[in-house]
């Protein structure tokens, strides 16, 4: 649910939800799958690129897209007209290469370490995701500590996740300087409300435990959907 398309509206939102009530709900719920969920950390948020720029919905039409390998993804980019392939992440540069598809999406650190720009140069910052990462704990463990030992594994992680943050920003700056220096090309005016208006409709068809859509509607009322248009200035 936390990777749906344009729920978190900035990297600021996202962050706020998952330190605060929230956040904490969601990670008290692991505890039924047998998970002790300590804190949230960064995933960044996820964008596109390929070998054009894309910068409006009508650009995906046609195109083959890597996707993640859930039907969920597949669908959503079905729906804007490209042409879903789902693939591990380990086969994405010798398909880009090859051509056997013309784009993919994930965050900074993945484009950059695993060299996709060197095959796939137009970065385009569409941030349709911001899916974070979750630190957790095995409970069959946990419940062998003691309370003060417990308190000190819930308090060192969260204060580690100030410094991932950190660490997690300073890689994504300098990914970026590395994609520059290689002479990749950065798309920054890309639509992010045409693409919005696009994928945000189908969230139900994605999500059906009304449990699950309630909690998106209260990430979504903590800051209501005004993406705006990037486009260059004169």
């Amino acid at each position: 649910m936390l990777a749906l398309p344009y729920l978190f509206k900035s990297k600021e939102h996202t962050r706020r939800i998952l330190d605060g009530p929230i956040g904490e709900e969601i990670l008290a719920s692991l505890e039924a799958q047998g998970l002790i969920g300590l804190c949230f950390y960064d995933g960044g948020p996820r964008h596109m690129y390929g070998k054009k720029p894309i910068r409006t919905p009508a650009d995906m039409y046609g195109l083959r897209v890597r996707v993640q390998q859930a039907d969920a993804w597949a669908g959503m980019f079905r729906a804007i007209g490209a042409n879903p392939v789902a693939l591990p992440t380990d086969r994405v540069y010798v398909n880009l290469q090859s051509g056997l598809i013309d784009a993919s999406e994930h965050n900074w650190p993945s484009y950059v370490s695993q060299r996709h720009y060197q095959v796939a140069p137009y970065f385009s910052m569409t941030g349709h995701s911001m899916a974070p990462a979750v630190l957790v704990f095995s409970k069959r463990v946990w419940d062998t500590l003691d309370p003060d030992e417990q308190t000190i594994i819930r308090r060192a992680a969260k204060e580690s996740v100030p410094f991932m943050r950190r660490l997690w920003d300073e890689y994504e700056a300098a990914g970026r300087r590395t994609v520059e220096a290689a002479g990749g090309v950065i798309v920054t005016d890309v639509d992010r409300k045409a693409f919005a208006e696009r994928l945000v409709p189908l969230y139900s068809t994605v999500v059906e435990n009304d449990r699950l859509l309630s909690l998106v509607r209260r990430i979504q009322t903590d800051q209501p959907l005004e993406l705006q248009s990037e486009r260059p200035k004169d």
